[in-house]
């Protein structure tokens, strides 16, 4: 692909979008990271806010999703209802170095920051901690098994 293709980056809204999301999740975490389908999909997909980043041809090229309010709190966010939960970010093969990482986790940014939350937790794959410090997250706990690959907790206030 060319790196000078445009693509946009917006809140999936429709069941397009999120079956788009889903497949981009499908293939960098199920085919090219070996985790279980069942682990990757789980009952907080439904309430959550999924964002899409799509080339100017319609071809999906990465996703992430939002967690927020009182119950993900309990789970995701160490009981705190003003922090939001960033995940399953995934950008496919081909459209990595593109700068669509970053679009992704700046929307999911703006849309937490829109929802009155004051921060945003994620766990990273220890492999892409750089990414996220350069974002500004800061790693804070231990390193934790997540489908068997290594995760550290991150948090950027917003």
């Amino acid at each position: 692909m060319s790196g000078t293709r445009a693509y946009t980056v917006r809140v999936a809204e429709d069941p397009a979008d999120l079956e788009a999301c889903f497949a981009v999740r499908k293939e960098v975490f199920v085919r090219e990271q070996g985790v279980p389908e069942d682990l990757e999909y789980d009952a907080y997909d439904a309430g959550a806010l999924h964002v899409l980043a799509v080339r100017e041809d319609g071809v999906p090229l990465g996703t992430g999703r939002l967690l927020y309010g009182a119950e993900v709190a309990a789970e995701k966010t160490g009981g705190d209802p003003s922090v939001g939960s960033l995940g399953r970010l995934a950008v496919t093969r081909e459209a990595r170095g593109l700068g669509v990482g970053v679009a992704l986790v700046r929307a999911i940014e703006e849309a937490a920051h829109a929802r009155g939350l004051a921060a945003v937790d994620l766990h990273a794959q220890t492999q892409a901690l750089g990414f996220y410090e350069r974002l500004g997250y800061a790693a804070y706990g231990p390193e934790e098994l997540e489908a068997g690959i290594p995760h550290r907790s991150m948090r950027r206030s917003l």
